[in-house]
């Protein structure tokens, strides 16, 4: 009896949705992404924090508190959102949880030694 009941509860974490888990998001348009946003970026020092403005068209200026500056682009290709900046080039995400939306930038150079980068949309 207790295996079935084991068995029973399984199923059920298993097939409900979890809290707290995020849901990637699709975006139709670049356009989505403008607005500010403050997060942590993973630099050769370890990680900092940034503000990053996205302006309507794609174009972005990310800045933390002791003068680093990165400048770029983020674009869709092929219906993946991706982005090229003065650093590197990588992909990037798009998601929401718990009312927060969250934009996360990949690279995929590790040519500056940069890293994952998280951030979360300042509601205005």
């Amino acid at each position: 009896m207790r295996m079935y009941l084991a068995l029973l509860l399984a199923a059920m974490f298993a097939l409900s949705p979890l809290d707290g888990v995020a849901e990637e998001k699709q975006i139709a348009d670049i356009k989505e992404l403008a607005g500010r946003w403050q997060g942590w970026v993973t630099r050769e020092q370890g990680q900092e924090r940034a503000t990053l403005i996205v302006s309507a068209d794609g174009s972005y200026r990310a800045l933390t508190p002791h003068g680093a500056t990165t400048e770029g682009k983020f674009y869709l290709q092929d219906g993946k959102l991706r982005y090229r900046s003065s650093r590197t080039i990588g992909t990037a995400s798009l998601s929401e949880d718990q009312g927060k939306t969250m934009l996360t930038v990949m690279p995929e150079d590790p040519k500056y030694q940069t890293g994952r980068a998280e951030y979360e949309r300042v509601k205005e």
